[in-house]
């Protein structure tokens, strides 16, 4: 029995690995190389929230639509009444990172959760949540796969 489970073991890594030579890659949108420099005045206000600016960081255009990186610099103060509305992201991939104070959320199935400087969290496509508050400083880097997206607004 060990034997015959060793050969059947044996005969698929041979086939995976035959499968994987001779597989052709994926074809890839054309990228290029790209640096985005801080400027103040490349925060702009025409994104998707009233209560934020956005900085792109041109990687949307360098990947052709592969994903899109900007900054989002939270505008004080927070109003509820403003940013608490329930929505979702139809999103492949959706990963944000504090870069400066904190941002408190609810997300479906997990609850509120405070993050603070430092903390990534990575929001599982079309997840329903809710901005609750922000600190005055408030920055994050998300980084959105595909650059184009569609967000929906709940209530």
């Amino acid at each position: 029995m060990a034997k015959t489970m060793a050969k059947l073991q044996a005969r698929a890594r041979k086939t995976s690995r035959k499968k994987a030579v001779g597989a052709k890659p994926k074809a890839r949108p054309k990228q290029t190389f790209n640096v985005s420099h801080f400027r103040a005045e490349d925060f702009r206000a025409d994104g998707l929230r009233s209560y934020a600016k956005y900085r792109d960081l041109g990687m949307s255009k360098a990947t052709n639509g592969l994903l899109q990186a900007h900054v989002i610099r939270l505008v004080p103060p927070c109003d509820p009444a403003v940013v608490s509305k329930r929505h979702f992201h139809d999103v492949d991939v959706q990963m944000i990172y504090v870069l400066k104070g904190w941002i408190k959320s609810e997300f479906e199935g997990q609850g509120e959760v405070t993050m603070r400087e430092g903390a990534a969290w990575l929001q599982p496509p079309r997840i329903k949540h809710t901005v609750l508050d922000y600190s005055d400083d408030c920055e994050l880097l998300e980084i959105i796969l595909p650059a184009e997206f569609k967000t929906v607004e709940l209530e």
